[in-house]
């Protein structure tokens, strides 16, 4: 049987290849295993949500519109309000629910991507990046190139692209706080990317599923949609995606939503209708409850705060780590540059997991910038994160 040939393109997911690197190692017996290398939330699930949920499980039998109940749309508008100073999303147009920002990075990209030109078209992506943009970028018949993104700010570095290769380009991807890194985009960040969007003519993916998690509340990581409203631009081919994964501990939800370009969200609207991406009541009900509560997501804040303050002293006694701009990361620079090494003996030596960051990134003409670096999720309790720092800086190498 025939089957789709761009399949074949896939490269195999960052935790396969770890499962593959980590084939016959044994942990010490001893020590208890630690996992640091999933960025899944670990928080407790706000009670408000739960009981949101819990209240409206009549709703399943009903089928749920895809544009999602006009309540859960004004939610999201309001919250965008809050969040980034007043900004003004029409929640009829300019709002979509989706399922968690992950399906709608994949879904979004089917339905900008014209495969049907002279030229193949190019989809951009940050490197080391989030490894849905890779795949959606090949099911959708497109040619992804890479920008790297190196020390010491981690921010994509756009010269890299060719004016020949700019030229060809339908979508470009950015996630700001950025995984792995948590590198945030500043104003003049998004000026340069829009500058160059002004001269040939591309969407911008913003993927901004970390923007909740900072350290500091008087520098809040900036979104695409608040920087073009800051610099007078209208939200034409600007979308961003967020979820509350992160920002409620909530990623068996599935629940996020997308704002921007009322065009492009129109017709992917369309998409999704077929699509069968409907969002159930009960789940529109919790996020309504949750978009509307700040409470727990302030004390989730002060959680990764409390981590990152009593693990990161302990790391820089041995290792060159930065605190991120935002996001539950940290991006280590592994002694010796081996991260492949590096991690199997946190393994063999301490039952550590962590994430090799190569494995989030792709060999270019300017090296591959994840090599070298490996990606620790801070998300366990702070005495299972605190017990691995120490195991760590007592490791010989």
């Amino acid at each position: 049987m025939n089957m789709n040939p761009r399949l074949e393109m896939l490269q195999p997911y960052p935790f396969a290849r770890l499962r593959n690197l980590m084939d016959g190692l044994e942990a010490p017996a001893h020590l208890k295993p630690i996992a640091l290398h999933i960025g899944e939330p670990k928080h407790p699930t706000p009670t408000v949500l739960k009981q949101a949920m819990v209240n409206h499980l009549d709703g399943l039998s009903v089928y749920p519109v895809t544009a999602g109940l006009p309540q859960l749309r004004k939610a999201c508008a309001q919250w965008l309000a809050h969040r980034y100073n007043g900004i003004n999303v029409n929640p009829d147009t300019e709002i979509l629910p989706v399922l968690g920002s992950r399906e709608a990075l994949f879904a979004f990209t089917q339905t900008i991507i014209n495969p049907t030109g002279i030229h193949k078209p190019i989809v951009i992506s940050p490197n080391p990046f989030y490894q849905i943009y890779e795949g959606a970028a090949l099911l959708a018949g497109a040619q992804i190139e890479y920008v790297n993104c190196n020390a010491p700010r981690f921010i994509p570095q756009w010269h890299q692209i060719d004016s020949d290769t700019w030229s060809q380009v339908q979508l470009v991807f950015v996630c700001t706080p950025a995984n792995p890194s948590g590198a945030v985009m500043n104003l003049a960040d998004w000026q340069e990317l829009f500058a160059l969007q002004d001269k040939y003519d591309f969407v911008i993916a913003s993927d901004e599923c970390y923007s909740e998690i900072y350290f500091d509340d008087n520098n809040k990581p900036l979104g695409i949609l608040e920087a073009a409203t800051k610099l007078g631009r209208t939200f034409e081919k600007l979308v961003m995606f967020t979820s509350l994964s992160k920002r409620s501990n909530a990623p068996g939800l599935r629940s996020g939503f997308v704002a921007g370009d009322s065009k492009l969200l129109a017709d992917f609207l369309i998409y999704r209708t077929y699509h069968g991406s409907a969002m159930s009541l009960p789940v529109q009900y919790a996020s309504i409850a949750a978009w509307g509560d700040e409470e727990h997501v302030i004390a989730n804040r002060e959680l990764y705060r409390e981590k990152f303050a009593q693990v990161l002293p302990i790391l820089q006694q041995k290792y060159i780590v930065q605190k991120p701009d935002a996001s539950f990361y940290l991006w280590l620079a592994v002694p010796q540059g081996d991260d492949l090494a590096f991690t199997q003996l946190l393994w063999q030596k301490a039952a550590i997991k962590v994430l090799p960051g190569r494995f989030l990134a792709r060999n270019t003409i300017h090296g591959n910038p994840g090599a070298g670096f490996v990606r620790i999720a801070l998300v366990s309790e702070l005495k299972d994160c605190l017990e691995a720092a120490r195991r760590m800086i007592e490791i010989n190498f």
